[in-house]
């Protein structure tokens, strides 16, 4: 269990901040990184060639560790889109195959599936959920032999569901299906095992559970795919890009690994020192200490809940129950109007996503802060 870390934060002790999921506040380690980059920006006399490239390495370095994975499979993405519109370009959908995903999944892990769908003549399918046992038993079902793509979350943005993601890649080889996952709702928070599910591609967005600054993300790509297509042509991404004295010398070769496919402009130093920033801090608490830091908290809160007469469901194992750092909380008779605005002017800070209201704490939440958010609830 970690101790709170609420010292690290810019968070007054009367602002209840139980929402990572909507977004993470940048704690004092990564405003600081942020400025320092700031600082290099504004001395360009200062900042070298070379460390146009370190500043980039330095974070997919960190990037890697928490992907447990080799720093040539991570490349640099602004967003959850831009990794989806490479994935979707480096992975073949024929006339008649199909794409899997969830109901009332993230937009951007759908649209550009919809697209691709559409121009290869492919079909959606939409894996609605069955609340018990779970997602995983519909998604199985759903994969078959005409299925191409699986993309999906390790757990659902609105509730927390929870998928078995080392069943379903498991079912996704057997049938030859590529498995795309978006963990902007997880990593960082939630275990990830990268050699157990083997993904194709996996993105994840870092301004929620990386506590890192907007526009910053990392994708995993399988070395398999490392001689695709980017969907840009940068200049750093080519090889022999670090001379700056030859880079009229037009080179055909890439950067080696998933650097071609890094985004362009990506050595921005307050954003990529930020975002290595904030996701040391996590390697440095490990992921399975947050993740069971945030299962205490957010079964402390079902509990209290349910005493005030609130609906809450279990943690889950496997694709059972809900991700231990997410906790959606039911109404017997709906959502009362204007919760969540009621609850800001108590200054405790939720989400209503679809009828449930989204509570997701992190390791800066405090017994003050679920005591605060339930005495809300109650009146």
């Amino acid at each position: 269990m970690i101790e709170n870390q609420r010292h690290h934060f810019a968070m007054p002790s009367d602002v209840h901040y139980l929402n990572c999921a909507y977004m993470s506040p940048l704690p004092d380690m990564v405003r600081a990184a942020m400025a320092s980059g700031i600082s290099a920006k504004a001395q360009p006399w200062n900042y070298k060639p070379a460390d146009f490239f370190s500043v980039a390495e330095d974070f997919r370095a960190s990037a890697a560790r928490l992907f447990s994975t080799d720093a040539d499979n991570i490349a640099i993405v602004p967003s959850v889109s831009y990794a989806m519109a490479i994935a979707a370009k480096n992975l073949p959908l024929a006339r008649g195959q199909s794409v899997v995903l969830l109901a009332d999944q993230f937009p951007s892990n759908l649209y550009v599936w919809r697209k691709k769908a559409a121009k290869a003549g492919a079909r959606i399918v939409t894996v609605a959920r069955d609340p018990l046992p779970g997602w995983t038993p519909a998604v199985l079902d759903a994969i078959g032999p005409d299925t191409a793509i699986a993309a999906l979350p390790h757990n659902h943005w609105t509730d927390g569901g929870l998928l078995d993601l080392a069943a379903i890649s498991a079912k996704c080889r057997s049938v030859g299906a590529a498995l795309v996952l978006d963990l902007t709702q997880s990593l960082g928070a939630l275990p990830f095992d990268l050699a157990a599910i083997q993904p194709d591609f996996a993105v994840s967005a870092g301004y929620k559970w990386m506590m890192s600054p907007y526009g910053t993300g990392a994708l995993y790509i399988a070395p398999k795919y490392h001689d695709g297509a980017p969907i840009e042509q940068t200049w750093m991404g080519r090889a022999g890009s670090e001379d700056f004295a030859r880079l009229t010398d037009y080179r055909d070769e890439y950067q080696p690994g998933a650097r071609r496919f890094d985004m362009g402009e990506k050595s921005n130093p307050p954003l990529l020192m930020g975002a290595k920033a904030g996701i040391d801090m996590l390697l440095a608490w490990g992921v399975q200490a947050v993740s069971d830091t945030l299962a205490a908290k957010t079964t402390g809160i079902a509990q209290a809940a349910r005493e005030i007469g609130l609906i809450a469901d279990d943690i889950g194992t496997g694709c059972d129950g809900r991700a231990p750092h997410f906790l959606a909380l039911r109404f017997p008779g709906g959502v009362p109007s204007g919760l969540t605005e009621r609850l800001a002017a108590a200054n405790v800070f939720v989400s209503l996503r679809g009828a449930s209201l989204r509570v997701t704490p992190h390791v800066y939440n405090d017994e003050a802060d679920s005591t605060a958010l339930i005495a809300a609830l109650s009146r």
